[in-house]
């Protein structure tokens, strides 16, 4: 396991996408100040805004799970600009972790202030 990736939304313990993970090391929760919730209606999106908190696990996964999660959340690379998610580093208290971060506009009245969805 050499990439370690902090989860917000459906990734999440006790969501829909969270078997994904399951060959996944959890490595620990985080709330991240760094980051801005928003609620997209069945998922969330994250955005390089301060704000409160926003709550997130964190877990270490390989090349493949890496590649599996970038297509989940909608992530190319080599197109970032049309990318749902773009995929970025951010510290957490265990380390540097990969964040996937929503690539399009939101509206205000979908910020979620408590940070967990």
């Amino acid at each position: 396991m050499k990439h370690f990736v902090a989860v917000y939304g459906s990734l999440k313990r006790g969501y829909g996408n969270h078997h994904l993970l399951d060959k996944a090391c959890y490595i620990g929760s985080d709330t991240l100040t760094s980051l801005s919730l928003y609620n997209l209606g069945p998922y969330p999106g994250a955005l390089a805004k301060p704000s409160d908190g926003v709550t997130v696990e964190v877990y270490a996964v390989n090349d493949p799970l890496l590649a599996m999660l970038d297509e989940l959340e909608g992530y190319d690379s080599g197109a970032e600009k049309t990318s749902l998610y773009v995929r970025r580093k951010i510290q957490t208290s265990h380390g540097l972790a990969w964040v996937y971060l929503y690539n399009r506009p939101v509206r205000s009245g979908q910020y979620i202030t408590d940070g967990n969805w």
